[in-house]
């Protein structure tokens, strides 16, 4: 027997538990997204008005990526019906970048454990600044030649000059786009920006007039005998001094910020050459990350938030997911904590009109209540909204069961779970069944093992319409044990 012939017999078009899998469950995307939520939705999402941190601990499966998913579109709801008070969401969900540059520059001669050991909060402020100046810039350029072309392009025309500075400056740090060069990029933008540097080029042209006078001198008055002086030299060379003391204080200071921005992907003489398109009064002061602190990071995130406001952003939310994935942690628990745990600092999760969702693995639970009083003064859990664990009722997961299945049904048709069983299995049972699962994963895993078993247990010519309790009880008692034995690899 099919499993898709049982299904449309029950008014179902396609398998609804086939997906475990958020980022590529059709059903969930088309169907779910707006409609069915975990029990603390509300707390974790919050106000769009005000952006608040919330954290999240949850079991693989638990629903930690479909909520980051519908995050995002609510967000992109409310910025359609708000569009003077949108949220420009950054999505800080895939580090291997990031850990790979950080390794590369940390050494890679050094075990895993102490390379995470140097991870510090300002690596995760670059990290976050360069996802965030990266789709800014893409916004601005968008409908020009490698640009975002998909999007509306802001109006930069509400910048003012100081705000185009700010802007321009970030981009130099951080942005990381790999459509084009870095140069080409920044000069794109600049242009955009109508942003002006000839005031920066005197002291080139001061190098290059003296040469040009010198020499023009000696072949107009025809003094071949000067150039066996060292005097035209010196009087050619001496102009060029302005622009040598730029030049070499424009390279440290571009190799001291590629030192410090370990997690974005720099070289000196590039970031040089940018830099010193801005003049030196309009740099004066500000703040650039060449030490180890995030004193500097803050400002630059002040900077930030200041453009968005101005382009229509009234806050930013940040969201954290997927931290077990990296192939430099692993899975691996302590590798997790040693990455994120400098991210934990009340001063940045609390920052004004940013709000952080951090989706974490369950297994971060276990060391953050085993923390010491120094690590609960800093990270102030309990003023972020958190969840310690995503978990699931069964009559949370038989809501679940019974959304997905109204979302594949066939015109007319209003299949329930309920229906799918013999009468022996009451709606009772199902649900202290569902408990045991936990989690959607599992229960998506379970039913579609239960499906496949029951059409393998009868033939075309003799089907059954409805699972008997038996095959219900076998099926469930034999991934209970599977779940159990991976629960105990896992501990």
């Amino acid at each position: 027997m099919k499993i898709q012939r049982f299904l449309e017999h029950h008014g179902i078009g396609n398998n609804p538990f086939a997906d475990e899998d958020a980022q590529t469950d059709a059903v969930f995307k088309e169907h779910c997204i707006d409609t069915t939520h975990h029990p603390s939705w509300d707390k974790i999402y919050g106000d769009p008005a005000e952006p608040s941190t919330a954290i999240v601990f949850g079991e693989k499966g638990a629903g930690k990526t479909a909520m980051r998913l519908q995050i995002v579109r609510h967000i992109e709801q409310h910025n359609r019906t708000h569009p003077d008070r949108q949220l420009f969401v950054i999505e800080y969900d895939d580090f291997n970048p990031f850990l790979d540059r950080f390794h590369e520059k940390v050494g890679r001669r050094r075990r895993l454990d102490q390379v995470l050991g140097h991870w510090k909060l300002w690596d995760h402020m670059d990290a976050i600044l360069s996802l965030g100046v990266t789709r800014l810039v893409d916004l601005v350029l968008a409908g020009q030649r490698g640009g975002a072309a998909k999007e509306t392009p802001l109006d930069v025309g509400r910048l003012d000059r100081h705000q185009t500075r700010d802007l321009l400056l970030l981009a130099a740090t951080y942005d990381q786009s790999s459509a084009e060069t870095f140069r080409q990029r920044w000069h794109r933008l600049r242009r955009r920006l109508r942003f002006s540097t000839w005031r920066t080029r005197w002291p080139l042209a001061l190098g290059i007039v003296a040469v040009l006078v010198v020499f023009g001198l000696i072949i107009g008055l025809q003094k071949w005998d000067w150039l066996a002086s060292p005097w035209p030299y010196v009087f050619a060379a001496i102009p060029w001094a302005p622009f040598a003391w730029r030049w070499w204080k424009w390279y440290w200071r571009a190799r001291a910020m590629t030192r410090q921005l370990r997690v974005v992907n720099h070289e000196p003489n590039p970031l040089r050459q940018v830099l010193m398109n801005f003049s030196t009064d309009e740099l004066a002061g500000q703040p650039l990350p060449t030490q180890e602190r995030t004193d500097d990071r803050f400002e630059l995130l002040a900077k930030f938030q200041g453009v968005l406001k101005t382009l229509g952003y009234s806050g930013v939310v940040v969201l954290v997911d997927r931290v077990d994935e990296p192939h430099l942690i692993n899975g691996s628990p302590q590798q997790m904590k040693g990455f994120l745990w400098p991210l934990l600092d009340n001063k940045f999760l609390k920052h004004p009109g940013i709000g952080l969702k951090l989706l974490l693995p369950i297994e971060l639970s276990y060391f953050a209540d085993r923390e010491d009083r120094d690590f609960y003064q800093r990270a102030r859990l309990d003023k972020q909204n958190l969840v310690p664990s995503l978990g699931w009722t069964g009559e949370a997961l038989y809501d679940v069961a019974n959304a997905r299945l109204k979302a594949c049904a066939i015109n007319g048709h209003t299949p329930s779970l309920r229906m799918l069983f013999q009468e022996s299995v009451s709606e009772r049972r199902l649900i202290d069944a569902l408990r045991t699962l936990r989690v959607p994963r599992h229960l998506f895993k379970f039913l579609h093992r239960l499906f496949v078993s029951h059409a393998n247990a009868h033939t075309e010519e003799n089907p059954a319409w409805q699972i008997s309790g038996e095959t219900f009880e076998s099926v469930l008692a034999l991934y209970q044990r599977e779940q159990d034995a991976y629960d105990r690899a896992m501990s």
